[in-house]
């Protein structure tokens, strides 16, 4: 009996008889097939079609990573570059920044706003309300009674700040006449004589003890 066609489970009830594995081997189906069920193909696609797609995919594929790859290239070559000119981050964030304002100025929805509230403004400008109300304002701005109460508040501070100069002028003066009275000169000597007696004749600052000129009396009369 050829070995090969022995069952190789040793715990099958077969053990040891032949079994003809032919038709089992015909049904297994083949990858890659016309109908494999596990990928099957869209209706109206033949194999060839279906082999050409996939050729195409691959080398699509291996374009986009070559792409990747260029393009990472490029960024850290740009990186470089804007490091060496000092370029920070910040500044970027300003220049786009920047250019994004631009852009808004620049657009559809910007551009009619500005003009919407352009016609707005000049419909408000040329209302009745409005130029009733500007008139009126002139009418108040020319009047005598306008006129008038400008005419006065000015006189009011102008009196005011002659008064204050006034006032300022005679203190100044009462103090000079303080100073040079009887009464501020007598305080001032009196000042000077006890900073004498104090610091002492060389006036440099070195405490000295005050002496008492005046003798003392072993018996004072009370």
């Amino acid at each position: 009996m050829d070995p090969a066609s022995q069952d190789i489970n040793l715990n099958s009830p077969n053990k040891g008889l032949g079994v003809d594995h032919s038709d089992s081997l015909a049904d297994v189906p083949v990858e890659g097939a016309v109908g494999n069920s596990a990928n099957p193909l869209p209706p109206g696609l033949t194999e060839e079609e279906a082999e050409e797609l996939r050729t195409e995919l691959t080398k699509v594929e291996e374009e986009i990573n070559t792409l990747r790859q260029v393009l990472s290239a490029k960024e850290r070559h740009a990186t470089e570059l804007k490091r060496k000119l000092g370029l920070s981050p910040l500044t970027e964030i300003r220049q786009n920044l920047t250019k994004s304002w631009q852009d808004v100025q620049t657009s559809n929805a910007y551009v009619r706003t500005t003009e919407k509230l352009g016609e707005w403004n000049d419909r408000v400008t040329s209302s009745d309300l409005y130029l009733s109300a500007s008139a009126t304002l002139d009418d108040i701005a020319h009047s005598e009674a306008y006129k008038k109460t400008q005419e006065t508040l000015s006189q009011a501070g102008q009196k005011t700040s002659a008064a204050l100069t006034t006032v300022g002028s005679v203190i100044s003066k009462r103090l000079g006449d303080m100073r040079n009275s009887a009464t501020f000169k007598s305080f001032e000597d009196k000042m000077g004589n006890l900073k004498y007696k104090v610091v002492g004749p060389r006036g440099n600052g070195e405490a000295v003890t005050p002496t008492d000129t005046t003798p003392t009396q072993e018996n004072p009369p009370f």
